[in-house]
């Protein structure tokens, strides 16, 4: 699945072609395996490089134009962070007759959160929750702006209109486009952030949580990192959680209402613009676009579903 072309922008990536990149820049690591790791995720091809190390390459030049975010910032971030985060150790360039640059990342341990199950899923819930207070906190003074640099994450919702309303005309006929526009109009509604932008993530979501033994212990992909709007990191509400977990994580972050309608704005306009996008290739995105689209319109007391 993960060597599957998902865009139409896409460059052809394989191990071969990463081993000669290592290799030519980075001539100490040449000789440590190289493996392509099977994955749900739809901007970077991932290849593990020996047991300690991971390349992360990005699959097309949107995805490319993010990897200075996560260069410049993420080393700063990290220690302030109670969860494992992938800051860069060495940074490559264009070769080999591939256009961008890349990275190279220490490899985290575990299994991400969609094929992997939650031991407990209300410690989940309160351990990241317990992550994004903690990256709220930081001083976001000088941070990057959110915006199209970062896929929009963190600005106001209105600014998505347009692009969720097209996709909601393309949602598959056992989807109620109508409950789903009613969703959206209540996020819209909803007062803005009041406060001066505050760091977020941009994309929690279970392919970027790490787990071992059933416990979060990492979260990865800081690509979308920027400040802005933080309801947008409240996805995970209705991405990840059931309803009983979803009112732990609610209590643990705390966040007031307009936020909390916000953060399932967030969601309900990743998944609806991503569902018709990637229905037919990648059925992990696509799976998780529908369940996010089901829970939010469950919490709404809507049907997900016209009746059959």
């Amino acid at each position: 699945m993960s060597a599957t072309r998902l865009h139409a922008d896409e460059v052809a990536i394989d191990a071969a072609l990463a081993g000669r990149l290592v290799a030519s820049q980075f001539p100490a690591w040449r000789d440590l395996a190289l493996t392509r790791i099977a994955s749900g995720g739809t901007d970077n091809a991932i290849f593990r490089l020996g047991e300690e190390f991971c390349v992360r390459m990005p699959r097309y030049p949107a995805a490319a134009a993010l990897v200075g975010r996560e260069k410049l910032w993420l080393s700063r971030l990290a220690p302030q962070l109670p969860l494992a985060i992938p800051t860069p150790l060495a940074m490559g360039s264009p070769g080999e007759g591939y256009p961008f640059s890349w990275s190279i990342c220490r490899w985290i341990a575990g299994e991400d959160a969609m094929t992997g199950r939650l031991s407990d899923g209300g410690a989940a819930a309160r351990t990241l929750a317990g992550f994004i207070a903690a990256l709220r906190a930081i001083d976001a003074s000088g941070g990057p702006p959110c915006g199209d640099a970062n896929f929009e994450r963190g600005v106001p919702l209105a600014q998505r209109d347009r692009r969720v309303r097209e996709a909601i005309a393309l949602l598959p006929e056992d989807i109620d486009a109508c409950a789903v526009a009613r969703a959206w109009e209540e996020a819209l509604a909803a007062p803005l952030w009041p406060d001066a932008p505050a760091w977020l993530h941009g994309d929690i979501h279970p392919g970027n949580l790490i787990l071992r033994d059933g416990a979060i212990v990492a979260v990865i992909d800081f690509g979308c990192v920027g400040i802005g709007d933080p309801a947008c990191d409240l996805q995970p509400a209705w991405t990840l959680f059931s309803a009983a977990e979803r009112a732990i994580f609610r209590a643990h972050l705390a966040p007031d209402e307009a936020s909390w309608v916000r953060g399932r704005g967030w969601a309900l306009s990743v998944a609806v613009i991503a569902l018709p996008y990637y229905t037919g290739r990648n059925p992990v995105i696509v799976g998780m676009a529908r369940r996010a689209i089901d829970q939010i319109l469950l919490d709404r007391g809507l049907s997900a579903c016209r009746a059959s």
